[in-house]
């Protein structure tokens, strides 16, 4: 099942082309797209039985995030071997470094950027899970069914603010308007014949600058779901960003960051592409 946000209301996609879902529902489930975590497994028991009626074409710009307004977005960092390496750090043992991204920089899978004056702006392309049932003090065995499903995301990360001061502003670095693009809609985990087995890769104009799999990270989604739910509990309609891997600009020698004009395109096996173009700051 593939669950979107269009122009700010709930659809189901199939083979294609959207269904309104309040619509469909007849009232029984309400057009907001992030309401519905709240009331997942009633969701997951009418969209199995549902007589759809047929969908329509839409425009991918038109699509927002699949969870808009979590109360809660965590983020790992550290959590590919490869991307520990090439940033000089030791693989963590217990728990991956945790920030958080502000939940306004939260957008939608096409948009445009705004380039934060005289910064040095990074990619990070990311599998991204949004929790469907309250999660505290799981097991790794028992994670996937608190799990509503997976989508892509980009850690986009500008490193002088991230990196300036006398400790690190990881959230700030990370939290400008659109630095945390979603989508293009959510697939929940049995749509997938390895759910943690995912193809990543992520282009800037075209040129091929991340390339791995979610089955490299050091804490897999049902293990990272184990850990942190140790600690805090997590909300349906959270939203967790799992880590990037290899490939990032600040890494690269000489560095490389993003800039006006720019296309960087992501792309996550078995769910769809992000698709970010950047402008000048205004």
């Amino acid at each position: 099942m593939r669950i979107a946000n269009l122009a700010g209301r709930l659809a189901l996609v199939v083979d294609g082309l959207a269904v309104d879902v309040e619509q469909a529902s007849g009232g029984l489930i309400t057009a907001d797209p992030q309401a519905v975590y709240e009331r997942w497994e009633e969701f997951r028991r009418w969209a199995a039985q549902a007589q759809l009626p047929a969908g329509e074409a839409f425009d991918p710009a038109r699509l927002g995030a699949p969870a808009p307004a979590p109360r809660q977005l965590v983020a790992a960092g550290l959590n590919y071997r490869d991307h520990a390496a090439e940033a000089g750090f030791a693989l963590p043992d217990n728990m991956p470094p945790v920030f958080t991204k502000f939940a306004s920089s939260l957008t939608g899978p096409v948009t445009d950027v705004a380039l934060p004056p005289g910064g040095h702006t990074d990619w990070e392309i990311e599998l991204v899970v949004v929790i469907g049932s309250r999660a505290h003090h799981v097991t790794a065995d028992a994670a996937w069914s608190h799990v509503a499903g997976l989508t892509a995301g980009q850690d986009i990360s500008e490193r002088i603010t991230q990196l300036d001061g006398p400790a690190p502003q990881f959230s700030l670095g990370k939290s400008f308007p659109g630095f945390a693009p979603t989508g293009p809609w959510l697939v929940t985990p049995d749509e997938f014949g390895d759910p943690g087995d995912l193809a990543l890769h992520c282009t800037v104009n075209g040129e091929e600058v991340q390339k791995s799999r979610t089955s490299d990270m050091i804490f897999p989604v049902p293990e990272l779901i184990a850990r942190l739910s140790s600690v805090m509990p997590l909300l349906p309609g959270d939203v967790i960003f799992t880590g990037t891997p290899a490939g990032v600009g600040i890494a690269r020698d000489p560095q490389r960051w993003l800039a006006p004009g720019d296309e960087l395109v992501s792309t996550i096996e078995g769910i769809g592409e992000l698709r970010q173009r950047f402008t000048d700051h205004r």
